[in-house]
């Protein structure tokens, strides 16, 4: 009997730096657990409307071995001797918008019925704007800038908040722990200029105020000093990592004067091995947002015990959403076949049980540009200090 062809699904992640390779390859382990624990059950019947995973990708809640995706559209139970199995063209972004653009339209004439993926903000708009054009479905998995494209596109969901959304849960917890004087080490971007732009925004209410130092044009140690002669309670880090987050800590860190100034890192640096690894002792206390949920569900459960064996350690959000990418696009295969037309018609149909809740896509409004899981979790958490190796949960949305 001969092996039904492969759906190939065009993965795009950051691999190699510049790009944030931890992050890359947490997104990866993700994606490519879902994926081969649907080929395990039996792969995917394409269009079928009654096939779908097994296993560990079975569904929200029960016992693992198979069960019903809170959907009236398909079903997550094994599949029959029809199915075919998923395959996963990955590529490396390198953090680089033209080399992704490059990758997408390679992928595009491989055959591929979907994209999936990408981390950095600039990169998955570069990937947002070509899939559109080309008439091809991308599932952003982990991309949280607002603008994901210049107009409204019919071919991109994503799952990741928006930024203005996780930014805002981020400010309220700094406005609740009395920071309304902010500064910001930052960097040209347009992700970090948004970041800035949102906590002026809730800031400004409460009389609250937010000093941009350069972080390329100052060494560690000016901008500590630059830090200190402002008198802001609270600095973030809107800078890449591990250059130059990592030497920016310890600067404020080691600094007598700066010794009651809250460090934060609202784009999730410290969630990473790495982090810790590089920092030691100094890791602890820097409040990052996530995107988990309080208590996980069953199945996140089981996909947390499956992400770690494979990650050689806890497995970050980015891997659960790398996860629950390959989730929903099994789902919309299962549902609408390998047409992409129909799959990218198909957005607002979803409803998959996903590691971290019932996923849906809806417009927020007319105007907003892609089609939005409005139910992530959001988390501000930290390293204890006492034990950087533990989380803690600070705020959850």
């Amino acid at each position: 009997m001969s092996t039904p062809p492969a759906l190939r699904i065009g993965v795009l992640a950051p691999l190699s730096r510049p790009g944030w390779t931890e992050a890359g390859r947490h997104l990866l382990a993700g994606l490519e657990l879902a994926a081969e624990e649907i080929n395990a059950a039996g792969g995917v019947t394409a269009g079928g409307g009654g096939g779908g995973a097994g296993g560990i990708a079975a569904g929200e809640e029960g016992d693992g071995a198979g069960g019903a995706v809170a959907s009236g559209i398909a079903t997550a139970t094994a599949t029959g001797p029809g199915g075919r199995p998923l395959e996963l063209l990955v590529r490396d972004t390198a953090a680089d918008p033209r080399r992704a653009e490059a990758a997408v339209d390679e992928l595009a004439a491989l055959g591929v019925v979907a994209l999936a993926g990408e981390y950095h903000s600039v990169v998955a708009r570069a990937v947002a704007a070509r899939a559109e054009a080309l008439g091809l479905p991308y599932l952003c998995s982990s991309a949280v800038i607002d603008a994901l494209t210049d107009a409204p596109a019919e071919r991109v969901a994503r799952l990741a908040p928006p930024q203005s959304h996780g930014w805002r849960v981020y400010a309220e917890f700094l406005l609740a722990a009395g920071h309304t004087r902010l500064a910001v080490a930052t960097e040209p971007s347009a992700y970090w200029a948004a970041g800035t732009r949102i906590l002026r925004e809730r800031l400004a209410p409460r009389g609250g105020t937010v000093t941009e130092l350069d972080a390329r044009a100052l060494e560690p140690a000016a901008l500590a000093d630059a830090l200190a002669d402002d008198g802001a309670t609270a600095l973030l880090l809107l800078t890449g990592f591990p250059d130059p987050a990592v030497e920016l800590v310890r600067a404020v860190r080691r600094d007598p004067r700066l010794a009651g100034v809250l460090i934060g890192a609202p784009a999730g640096q410290p969630e990473f091995a790495e982090w810790a690894a590089l920092l030691g002792d100094e890791a602890g206390g820097v409040p990052f947002l996530r995107y988990l949920p309080a208590r996980p569900t069953a199945l996140g459960a089981r996909a947390e015990a499956a992400l770690r064996d494979r990650l050689g350690a806890a497995p970050s959000f980015v891997a659960f959403e790398g996860y629950d990418t390959v989730t929903v696009l099994a789902g919309a295969l299962r549902t609408h076949g390998t047409d992409r037309a129909a799959l990218a018609e198909g957005w607002p149909a979803v409803a998959a049980a996903g590691t971290r809740g019932e996923i849906r896509f809806t417009r927020p409004s007319p105007s907003a540009p892609v089609w939005q899981w409005t139910g992530a979790p959001v988390q501000v958490a930290d390293r204890d200090p006492a034990d950087p190796t533990r989380f803690r949960i600070l705020l959850a949305r």
